[in-house]
């Protein structure tokens, strides 16, 4: 029987009359299994949350990526809570802005800098503006089907977009060398800047590892042009490694961007950089009204003690290497075919031959009623609180909910 949403409809009749769209951006009900799958949460601890109308459920996107260490860690909230007795919003930054900056800089190999915000996309962009500022040239190289943030160079929507917006944006196909070097000799002298991600995440498609020869090329190719690599290290840092997932892979980057594990959800991104660019990024402009505020760089500098103290990534990777061997074994016990994709702590499992994701609609319908909350088309998130018994909990009610489907 399909859960039921009382509540959280009648809360949805309400915000359509308020807020266009009631829910919008990458958590709107349409872009899940609408009617299947909660549109509004409650609470949250641990590796769990519970939904407007009460259903609890064993959470494997940990709010999109954030949650790296569970809902309401004590060590960060405490952290949080002992800045915010302080004050919030001052008329300057507090010492904390040091503090996190020294400390992300003597994390990440390659850095002599860093700079805060308060999401990805508006550093993203940011960098990008900063690789144009160094370069004197205006091409930006991205690869297609890679999310970047919601401005208009990189937006995945269509409303309110120009052609002038992404003029100067060229897209490469990921690990295909040949069509960035055709990039590179088409636009010769004018490129400022390639952007990617650790590896390549799309939604409504398997997640692609970098291979060797990629990363080499990309790596080779920014050099010998003198063009700033851009990580975008917003998704992935620190799951993947503690000193930035450019180590995972082998990119040799010249600036940047970190954001949701950042603050364990506290609202902050960072930019780093190396000192090669430390002018260029002192021209341009960056503000915000909120981004000084001392509690979220108190939780993030936690979680970088927490990351490095308790070994994260390797904890994650060994969870999710649990979770998703006991996925395809259940799969293939109750004669669903499945695939498997992504590094370990944010892997991404779908039905095989599956075009419409109508069939991976349903198994995530099917598992929700049982209490665990996936996401059909986007790549899913361990956290330290998905203990072993956790994971195995949790595979024991997708066990029940793939026997469902038979």
């Amino acid at each position: 029987m399909p859960l039921s949403y009382p509540r959280s409809a009648a809360l949805f009749d309400r915000a359509r009359r308020v807020i266009p769209g009631g829910i919008y951006g990458h958590v709107t009900p349409a872009a899940t299994v609408p009617g299947a799958l909660p549109s509004y949460a409650e609470a949250g601890h641990g590796a769990r949350y519970r939904d407007l109308d009460g259903h609890e459920f064993i959470d494997f996107m940990c709010g999109y990526g954030p949650l790296l260490l569970g809902y309401h860690h004590p060590e960060v909230e405490a952290a949080a809570d002992t800045a915010r007795a302080r004050g919030t919003c001052f008329n300057h930054p507090t010492s904390l802005m040091v503090e996190l900056a020294e400390a992300l800089v003597a994390r990440i190999d390659f850095a002599d800098w860093a700079v805060f915000a308060k999401n990805g996309s508006d550093l993203t962009t940011w960098a990008v503006q900063v690789a144009r500022e160094a370069t004197g040239r205006r091409k930006v190289l991205k690869a297609r089907g890679a999310y970047h943030g919601t401005h208009a160079w990189c937006s995945p929507g269509h409303g309110g977009l120009i052609a002038e917006d992404r003029a100067h944006v060229h897209e490469f196909l990921w690990n295909d060398v040949a069509s960035l070097e055709a990039l590179f000799a088409g636009l010769a002298g004018d490129v400022a800047a390639v952007i990617v991600t650790p590896f390549h995440h799309p939604a409504y498609a398997d997640s692609v590892l970098p291979t060797p020869e990629f990363v080499a090329a990309v790596n080779r190719l920014c050099a010998a042009h003198g063009v700033l690599l851009v990580l975008d290290d917003v998704r992935c840092f620190p799951r993947l490694h503690v000193g930035g997932s450019h180590r995972a892979y082998g990119w040799r980057p010249d600036l940047a961007v970190y954001c949701k594990a950042l603050g364990n959800g506290h609202p902050i991104a960072a930019c780093a950089g190396r000192g090669d660019y430390q002018v260029a990024a002192s021209k341009v402009f960056l503000t915000g009204s909120y981004w000084n505020d001392p509690v979220p760089m108190a939780a993030a500098l936690k979680v970088l003690e927490i990351s490095a103290r308790d070994a994260v990534p390797e904890v994650l990777a060994r969870a999710g290497q649990r979770f998703v061997a006991g996925f395809l074994a259940l799969g293939q016990k109750h004669g669903i075919p499945l695939v498997a994709s992504g590094p370990p702590a944010m892997p991404y499992v779908r039905v095989a031959e599956d075009p419409g994701f109508q069939r991976m609609q349903e198994l995530c319908a099917a598992v929700a009623r049982e209490g665990v909350y996936l996401h059909p088309h986007h790549n899913w998130f361990l956290g330290t609180a998905h203990t072993d018994a956790e994971i195995d909990e949790a595979l024991s009610r997708i066990d029940r909910a793939l026997a469902s489907l038979g």
